[in-house]
């Protein structure tokens, strides 16, 4: 089969097209051909070895990509959900050879879900770890409806995730977005949109009358600068493993995707949200595979909306 691979860490110029040996599933395991990856900041980070323990060396080839859309083309004994020919969405978790940036992948059948009505392969592709993470992020945060989230990075895929869903929720959510992007953070429902930048925290506490919102999903990585935006005794959720104290009683969530317990009902819900309008998927741009280098140089440089998606010949 045909992949993209690195065999050294790196920059973007060390992901190169390779043929793999193809994969066969196990017991509970499905082979989906793929269709369509997204390209994560994830990704980047397998590139560059972020992820490995100190001392680990990495097992090369490793194929990066967490999320994946395709055609079921082998099923696993034991296998009982799915069956061949099935057009789902993945989680995959790269693993050496098996990320997603291949003309096939072999995960656990509890790892995938149909494919949303109406939605293209391209379209499903953007779903699984981003709005899993979104998922998680409210789950932990544990607002009722009423409560207010405040967003940061409610431009990009993650957050704008969050924000769909946290108005289906019940929930009033502040947002940060540029001047550029005020118009899309406002379609996608959030109630009050703040500039965003190093004054974001006072710009939300401020629109909470002073109080500081309920709880703060901080998908821009603004670590302890947005600890003062969430109230007394509030919770902020992190996405990108900061560690820190926030003080005042604040707690701290840290969002895994890779620790969600119930990937497949979470997918299932993803389906359900985006066949009701709830979730929009946003496709910024479609590349061939051998173009996930420059797709991880766009991602790196900054200001992408929505997630490029690598496209697989059927």
């Amino acid at each position: 089969m045909k992949a993209i691979a690195l065999y050294e860490l790196g920059g973007p110029e060390v992901l190169e097209p390779v043929e793999l040996p193809a994969p066969r599933p196990g017991r509970g395991e499905v082979r989906v051909r793929v269709r369509a990856a997204a390209v994560n900041a994830a990704d980047t980070g397998v590139r560059t070895g972020m992820f490995l323990a100190p001392g680990e060396e990495p097992a090369f080839p490793l194929v990066p990509g967490m999320e994946a859309a395709g055609v079921i083309d082998e099923a696993g004994p034991g296998v009982a959900g799915r069956h061949v020919g099935e057009a789902v969405m993945a989680l995959v978790v790269p693993k050496g050879p098996h990320g997603a940036y291949a003309e096939q992948v072999v995960i656990s059948e509890d790892a995938v879900a149909a494919v949303p009505a109406g939605a293209d392969f391209p379209a499903a592709a953007t779903l699984p770890m981003n709005g899993l993470t979104a998922l998680m992020a409210l789950d932990q945060l544990a607002l009722t409806p009423g409560q207010t989230l405040g967003v940061t990075g409610a431009a990009g895929a993650v957050g704008g995730y969050l924000v769909q869903l946290a108005v289906a929720a019940g929930l009033r959510v502040v947002a940060d977005a540029s001047e550029a992007d005020t118009g899309l953070v406002r379609g996608l429902g959030a109630h009050v949109v703040v500039a965003r930048g190093a004054g974001v925290a006072e710009a939300m506490r401020r629109a909470t009358g002073g109080e500081g919102v309920d709880g703060l999903a901080d998908c821009a990585a603004q670590n302890e600068r947005a600890v003062p935006a969430v109230r007394d005794g509030g919770a902020m959720a992190t996405l990108r493993y900061w560690d820190g104290r926030p003080g005042r009683g604040v707690i701290l969530h840290t969002v895994m995707v890779s620790a969600y317990g119930e990937v497949a009902a979470g997918l299932d819900a993803l389906r359900a949200y985006t066949e009701r309008g709830v979730l929009t998927p946003r496709v910024a741009e479609t590349l061939a595979p051998e173009d996930a280098g420059l797709a991880h140089r766009r991602l790196e440089a900054g200001g992408v909306r929505g997630r490029m998606v690598l496209v697989f010949e059927a």
